[in-house]
């Protein structure tokens, strides 16, 4: 476990790290779990896997998007968290949701969809969100911006909440947190997206400690 400011970072197998958490422990949990396309991908065109050859052979080597979280995963991300917004909901065995989230990146990536969904387990009214998906080139294949997380946090938490990432990855949501002053809990079982999301995470407070 590392703390850097109001952000606690775990590199780790999330599933070992929630059973010592307490139940509800987090106000919110905004999560982007493998949505299982990798095998899928895998069969696509030669055109496509050369489109993006920076990602495209870190995506195939790791193999971390070839299968789904279990059920397992998200009864206890349900359990340790009063709130949850989970990333490609569409692809995951979720119960019915009146508030899904859609995100139009307003981008296109080739091999990649430019709408992406989540589900929710808030009892809203559906949202659209428009957000230029400019962190496509980041550290990480499926990098979210950070604009969108501040949204959701706008949106759905409120102050003093405590939100939960169980799949850091390039770190998005944690640097969100910290400029919305949210506690923050974020693990990332693969150690190069975790020691690449941390200096992220750090080299960000510290050019915000400048001004």
């Amino acid at each position: 476990m590392e703390r850097l400011g109001n952000i606690t970072l775990y590199n780790a197998d999330c599933m070992e790290i929630m059973k010592g958490f307490k139940d509800k422990q987090f106000d919110l949990a905004i999560v982007d779990p493998p949505y299982g396309l990798g095998k899928r991908l895998a069969h696509g065109s030669k055109e496509k896997k050369n489109s993006q050859s920076k990602f495209t052979e870190e995506f195939y080597s790791k193999n971390w998007d070839n299968e789904i979280p279990s059920k397992e995963y998200f009864d206890e991300l349900i359990r340790v968290s009063k709130n949850q917004i989970i990333w490609g909901g569409n692809y995951f065995p979720l119960p019915p949701s009146r508030c899904i989230i859609c995100w139009d990146k307003m981008v296109y990536i080739p091999s990649m969809s430019r709408i992406e969904f989540a589900w929710t387990s808030f009892d809203l009214l559906p949202q659209l969100i428009q957000i230029n998906n400019t962190d496509s080139n980041g550290i990480h294949l499926t990098q979210k911006p950070v604009q969108l997380y501040k949204w959701l946090l706008n949106k759905y938490a409120k102050a003093g909440d405590a939100i939960l990432d169980t799949h850091l990855g390039s770190g998005s949501s944690a640097i969100a947190a910290h400029d919305g002053g949210f506690e923050f809990t974020g693990i990332e079982l693969d150690e190069e997206y975790y020691n690449a999301a941390k200096k992220r995470i750090s080299e960000h407070q510290r050019q915000l400690n400048l001004f």
